[in-house]
């Protein structure tokens, strides 16, 4: 029988978990979100909500995963026997699987995207080109599938690789990769004429864009950037050996995902802002005006083609976590079957995303909650999933797992220890609780 497979160093623990944690979520979602909710009112709240809310819950998944030392649903049913909790692993299984369902639709986009940007096809004939074809391309059935269907298969091929030869290996390439191409571009960025008014813009703030609904969009971003609340973290921890310092990899990975959040502002607002373009334009901001914005700038081609290779490496890092989530639950102990359910995963997840693929074409007619199937899968997901399996990880590690057990985990001082339990006790459920009522609330709105 096939032995478990571990991580093989802790850099390649901490690339693979920052790859887990900085996806869409840190280069796509976060650029709109800032840039349509005040700037750097809401990048200073989502770093203090990363590291006073997002950390602390991030720290609690890795301590349960290495003290299992397996799949999540086992590491829960190890370390808590005969109880319910068990159902926190149940439930990462579930919402990996819808939230890599419609994930891969958008993978399928960057292929489309970097496929037309490497054969100089990404060129403006008029104003309103780069906005008809995201249209065209995402409306376009065949396009959508064949896209998502490639994503998948790479996403596939690299877990079914194991830990070491498939997810480390591939995470210690792409991840260092991924930070030059940022640096890179951002350098480019910085050096265009007018590019301070998009540094301002990212970084003096101005407080009137200050509300409250401000904070609770910043601290759902942390949640969503972090990947916590779906057991990744937990998975990924569980390939660790017992001698790596927990606190040290959790404080690495969140500020990696903090540094290149702000990295993915600064190669696109000075861009923006240089070349007269609005900052609030939405999710469309990385496929309608960063082209029209690098197609304006001297070797412009050959930046976009860089910047669709970066946002593929990021994509993919935090899909193969998702899809390991799943394949770990579904193979338990059985390790010899990685590859076998890598693939039947893969092609189940590949079909379930279909109908999400389909909705900006064939299916825009079918509504769920008045939302198109994709984004409701985002909703579902975003708003429901990943708060409540934050909740009930944050109150297991808090309430459940006693505080001599966490001190040997740890080794950390009493004032650190204590302070991390008041936060996964009380603080972080109660702010977890607040964004999960405003995602309920905008059913109603």
């Amino acid at each position: 029988m096939a032995k478990r497979d571990h991580f093989g160093s802790k850099i390649g623990f901490v690339l693979a978990a920052a790859g887990s944690a900085i996806g869409l979520g840190a280069i796509w979602k976060f650029p709109y979100m800032a840039g349509t909710n005040g700037g750097s009112v809401f990048v200073l709240l989502f770093i203090l909500c990363t590291i006073l809310i997002g950390l602390p819950i991030l720290l609690a998944e890795f301590i349960i995963g290495r003290k299992g030392q397996a799949d999540a649903v086992t590491s829960f049913k190890k370390l808590a026997p005969r109880k319910p909790w068990f159902v926190i692993g149940l439930a990462g299984f579930f919402f990996s699987i819808i939230i890599l369902s419609f994930y891969s639709v958008v993978g399928g986009w960057i292929l489309s995207y970097l496929i037309r940007a490497i054969t100089f096809s990404l060129n403006g004939t008029s104003e309103t080109f780069y906005e008809d074809l995201f249209n065209s391309v995402i409306s376009n059935p065949w396009e959508v599938i064949v896209g998502q269907g490639a994503f998948i298969f790479l996403t596939l091929w690299i877990v079914s690789g194991g830990i070491q030869g498939g997810i480390e290996k591939a995470s210690k390439w792409m991840m260092p990769l991924l930070l030059i191409f940022f640096l890179v571009l951002a350098v480019r960025s910085l050096t265009l004429e007018g590019a301070m008014e998009g540094v301002k813009f990212l970084f003096v703030p101005d407080w009137s864009y200050f509300t409250w609904e401000t904070a609770l969009l910043a601290l759902g971003q942390a949640f969503f950037s972090l990947s916590v609340g779906v057991s990744a973290m937990i998975t990924y921890a569980s390939y660790l050996p017992k001698e790596t310092r927990l606190g040290n990899s959790a404080l690495s990975v969140s500020l990696l995902n903090i540094g290149v959040s702000i990295m993915a502002g600064l190669v696109i607002f000075p861009a923006v802002f240089a070349l007269g373009f609005s900052p609030n334009e939405g999710p469309g901001l990385v496929f309608i005006i960063l082209p029209a914005v690098f197609e304006q700038i001297i070797f412009g081609q050959f930046f976009l083609i860089l910047f669709f290779v970066l946002l593929l490496f990021a994509t993919l890092t935090s899909s193969i976590s998702m899809l390991e989530i799943v394949v770990s639950i579904g193979i338990k102990s059985k390790y010899e079957r990685r590859k076998r359910a890598a693939w039947v995963y893969g092609i189940l997840i590949f079909l379930i995303g279909i109908p999400s693929a389909l909705s900006f074409g064939i299916l825009s007619d079918s509504h769920i909650l008045g939302m198109s199937i994709f984004d409701f899968a985002d909703f579902f997901t975003s708003s429901f999933g990943l708060p409540l399996g934050a909740l009930f990880i944050s109150l297991f590690a808090g309430y459940v797992l006693t505080k001599s057990e966490l001190q040997n985990d740890l080794k950390v001082n009493q004032f650190l220890l204590n302070t991390w339990r008041f936060i996964v006790r009380f603080a972080a459920p109660i702010a977890i609780i607040i964004v999960f009522i405003q995602g309920v609330m905008k059913l109603f709105v």
